[in-house]
Formats: C-alpha cells, sequence, structure tokens
C-alpha cells in the first residue's frame, strides 16, 4: 500500500471523522428507533400473556370456590394457596384493596390493567367474586426488565459491529477516491521537480557569469545579483519542499550568530535592489543542528522579509539568548492570514509573488528540530517572526554567554 504524505494523512483524517461522526449518528438513530419498537412489543405481548393469566386464574378461582357451598375466610386462603402461576407471581385482594393472600411485596395501582415499573410489571384484573371476598387479582413478572436490558446490550454489540465494519470501508473507498487526486498532485511534483532541475542549471550559468563580468554598471550588477539570489532561493524552497534532496540530516555545531550574518550577506543584494537595509545585532549562540536546513530557514525568513516589505524599508535581524528575531516594516498580515500563512501554496499578498512554499518549510523545519516559532503582524505595520533555538543549545550541551 503506498505511504500516505502529511497532507493526504490530514485530507483522509478529515474526510474519516466526517463520515465516521455521520455513520455514527445514523446507526444510533437506527438502533435506539429498533430498540424502543422492540421494547415497546416485548412491553406488549408480556401485557397480553399476563391478563391471558390472570384470566386463567379467576377462571381456576371460580370453579375451586363453586365446589364448595360455604366458605370462611381461612378456607378462603387456603383454596387461594393452591392457585399459583408458573411464571408470576399472584395476589388476590378484596373491594378495599387489601391483601387476602399475595405473593406480591406491593402493587402500584388498581386502576389500571397494567403497570410497567422499573423492577416489575404487575397486571390487575377486576374480578366478579366480591361477595367471597375476593375483588381484585394482581400478577407480577420479574424478567421483562432484564429482557430489555439484554436486548440493549445486544443492539449495542450489533451497532459497534456495524461502525467497525462501516469503519473499515470507510478507509478503504477514501484511499480508493484520493488515488486519482495523488496521481495529478504526483506527476504535478514531477513537473515542478523536472522545472527546478532546469532552473538550477540557469541559475548555476548565471552566477557563473555575473562573477566574470568587467566594466558593468554597478546598479546593474546588484541587480543581476539579486535575480540570481531570488532564483537561487526560489529552487532551494521547491528542491526542499518537494524532497527532491533526500540527503541525511547530521547534526553538527553551529554558530548561530556567524551563519546569521552569512547569510544577511548573501540576501543583501535582494535587499539592495529594494533599497532595503539590514539592522543586525548579533549575539554568540552555539546550537547543533544540520547546516542546511538552519540555511534554508534563514534564508527563507530573510526572502519572505525581503519580499513584503516596502522600498526603502528596514529588516531588523537580532539575536539574543539564542533568539532570533526577524522583524521588517512592511504590509503585515491580518490575524486571518498569520493562521493560514505556513500552509503550502498559501501567499500572504499574491502581488508580491512566489510559489507559498517559504513559510512552509520554515514551519516543517522547525517542527523536526523543536524550535519555538512566533509570528506578530498587524496590517500596514509590518511583520516579526520570532525562533527560540534554547532547546537546540542544551541538547547541543554548548555554554553561551548570557
Amino acid at each position: 500500500m503506498t505511504r500516505l504524505s502529511g497532507y493526504e494523512k490530514r485530507s483522509l483524517l478529515r474526510f474519516l471523522s466526517l463520515y465516521l461522526g455521520s455513520v455514527f449518528v445514523l446507526l444510533a438513530i437506527i438502533g435506539w428507533l429498533f430498540f424502543e419498537h422492540n421494547a415497546a412489543m416485548m412491553k406488549s405481548a408480556m401485557k397480553f400473556e399476563m391478563l391471558s393469566e390472570a384470566h386463567r386464574i379467576e377462571s381456576r378461582l371460580t370453579q375451586a370456590l363453586m365446589r364448595q357451598s360455604v366458605m370462611d375466610r381461612e378456607d378462603l386462603i387456603k383454596v387461594l394457596k393452591t392457585i399459583r402461576s408458573r411464571c408470576f407471581k399472584v395476589g388476590f385482594y378484596d373491594a378495599k384493596h387489601r391483601p387476602i393472600y399475595t405473593e406480591i411485596d406491593g402493587v402500584p395501582g388498581f386502576e389500571k390493567p397494567f403497570y410497567a415499573g422499573s423492577r416489575s410489571c404487575y397486571s390487575m384484573i377486576r374480578c366478579p367474586l366480591a361477595k367471597e371476598g375476593v375483588a381484585y387479582i394482581a400478577l407480577q413478572e420479574t424478567k421483562l426488565k432484564g429482557m430489555i436490558r439484554a436486548l440493549r446490550w445486544k443492539i449495542i454489540g450489533y451497532l459497534v459491529l456495524s461502525f467497525l465494519f462501516m469503519s473499515v470501508v470507510g478507509y478503504f473507498l477514501a484511499r480508493l477516491f484520493m488515488r486519482p487526486i495523488r496521481e495529478k498532485i504526483e506527476a504535478l511534483d514531477r513537473f515542478i521537480e523536472e522545472t527546478t532541475h532546469e532552473l538550477n542549471t540557469s541559475v548555476s550559468a548565471i552566477l557563473m557569469t555575473i562573477r566574470q563580468l568587467k566594466g558593468v554598471e554597478e546598479k546593474k550588477l546588484r541587480r543581476l545579483k539579486a535575480s540570481a539570489q531570488r532564483l537561487s532561493t526560489m529552487y532551494d524552497s521547491l528542491s526542499y519542499g518537494l524532497g527532491r534532496e533526500v540527503e541525511e540530516a547530521r547534526s553538527e555545531e553551529l554558530d548561530l550568530a556567524e551563519i546569521c550574518a552569512e547569510r544577511c550577506d548573501a540576501m543583501e543584494p535582494l535587499a539592495q535592489s529594494k533599497r532595503i537595509a539590514f539592522d543586525i545585532r548579533l549575539e554568540p549562540c552555539r546550537i547543533r543542528m544540520n547546516r542546511e536546513e538552519h540555511r534554508r530557514l534563514i534564508d527563507n525568513v530573510l526572502s519572505n522579509a525581503i519580499k513584503y516589505s516596502d522600498s526603502g524599508g528596514e529588516v531588523t535581524v537580532t539575536l539574543k539568548r539564542c533568539r532570533l528575531s526577524v522583524a521588517d516594516r512592511g504590509i503585515g498580515m491580518s490575524p486571518e492570514e498569520r493562521r493560514e500563512i505556513f500552509k503550502r501554496y498559501t501567499r500572504a499578498n499574491k502581488e508580491r509573488g512566489s510559489f507559498g512554499i517559504g513559510l512552509s518549510i520554515v514551519a516543517q523545519i522547525c517542527r523536526d528540530h523543536g524550535i519555538g516559532l512566533e509570528v506578530e503582524s498587524a496590517k500596514g505595520e509590518g511583520s516579526r517572526f520570532v525562533f527560540d533555538f534554547r532547546s537546540l543549545r542544551e541538547k547541543g550541551g554548548a555554554g553561551d554567554h548570557e
């Protein structure tokens, strides 16, 4: 089975959550309706059976009393003791609802022919033998509640099995429906991969040519360097985002301030093309991390700050106590845009170009290495990205002066 990417896993999880939630609600409604219907049928059948049994006992009592002409209360009780039911407890009561002889602890009432209590069901009939002392015959059963409880657990068991079956079916259906989308995405990724390969060849040729240029106007040379740097950053972002560079992420001890200064210097032509100045304040900090991934992180956040700054602005890079801050005074972001910027192919401003992949790479590197990331931004006031490298410093065991 093909391994799913992170985006596919999230899509699959969302689909299954919605699908299984709907299935659960539907099964719960069907199960509840089925249980209520069957419980009502069981109560109805029990009522009919108890009333039939009560009339059968009445008939037996009538026949027993007809065989004796004169009978006192003690004789009546002796007769009543001989009349039993195989399935129910029996009680005989006089016209004032007082028990003559009964196996029942107590009855809920004498007005209705059937009572369904919390633990037992009762059947009550008026007896035409009131002159002999017996005015009511009552029956009590204790099995119906247990039968209903067993029915409830049986239905729950079937619902759980049905839910598990529908979960498996839903999973394979989701994978089946996602296959055409996956093929399209893979085709698109292959196209971009081939394009980035050609892009790298062109960028390398441009950079080599720039180094060999002599006697070119300084302004034009800066413009060429800025364009080449922009293409180089774009290539790095695309190749890393597509997983084209599958390299072992070897950690090494790095001087965070040194790398930040180096990457700011590399981005200088790009900043100068927009007349943007760097304000750099770096304190020493040593961390343990993969050098190339750290370079990509710094390049992407600096490129992003330059891209969304207005011409003539300033980008402030501050490193203090192993917390790196990159701030610009550009267009800024709304709270809604701030929540979306780390998603791949999302751009805060479509007029400023890019594929919207740089910050998704930044977020991925931060997740992979446990780097804290905070974003502060307001529309029209600029943005500030803060990276907390202290966990990497502690892992590396480097002692920094704070």
